[in-house]
């Protein structure tokens, strides 16, 4: 039987990359493990363990195939490695930190994935933004638009597990495993 795709995306400043941080030897317990993604940022950028690549190698490794997943959002292109499909085969479960944006098309190429969106209060999101300086009060204020945005106009057929991260992460982390449990490994509870 094939793994299950586990797609976690939400606003920048959200906590993805500590939740999965956190979460990350925990779910190799329960057989499932995270899917570093190729990025077209710097590799001085603080953040996720990210394989950092130059647009043009970016460009040459989508044309090449070597994506199961890739998107462009923010200035940036983002990618999963296509060895996700084969360790979904093999019955391996995979989390990927994917994009709210591609979210549609994640569907129409994995109908099982099991979409994981991690939300943060506004203000809360505003003050992580700040601290972490990447961007200016102008793009901190788009950010912020666009996640508004999103949760309007949010029109998918499945359901969606929405997850707060306002809070301890460590509380956030729990939550989030124990939802793998029953919706990945139910045999493991």
């Amino acid at each position: 039987m094939d793994g299950k795709l586990i797609y976690l995306m939400g606003p920048s400043g959200s906590g993805k990359d500590s939740l999965i941080e956190a979460v990350r030897e925990r779910l190799r317990l329960l057989d499932c493990e995270v899917m570093r993604r190729v990025i077209t940022r710097s590799a001085e950028s603080v953040g996720e363990d990210a394989l950092s690549v130059t647009p043009e190698e970016f460009d040459r490794r989508r044309r090449a195939g070597e994506f199961s997943l890739s998107w462009q959002a923010n200035g940036l292109s983002y990618g999963i490695p296509a060895e996700m499909d084969q360790r979904l085969k093999t019955g391996r479960h995979v989390l990927v930190n994917g994009s709210r944006a591609n979210l549609r098309q994640a569907l129409e190429d994995y109908p099982t994935l099991l979409p994981v969106l991690l939300t943060v209060r506004e203000e809360v999101l505003r003050e992580r933004l700040l601290k972490r300086g990447r961007e200016t009060l102008e793009q901190i204020n788009a950010r912020l638009a666009r996640n508004a945005l999103f949760h309007e106009r949010r029109s998918i057929s499945r359901p969606v597990f929405q997850l707060d991260n306002s809070g301890e992460l460590a509380v956030a982390a729990d939550h989030f495993v124990e939802w793998v449990k029953l919706n990945v490994v139910p045999d493991q509870i």
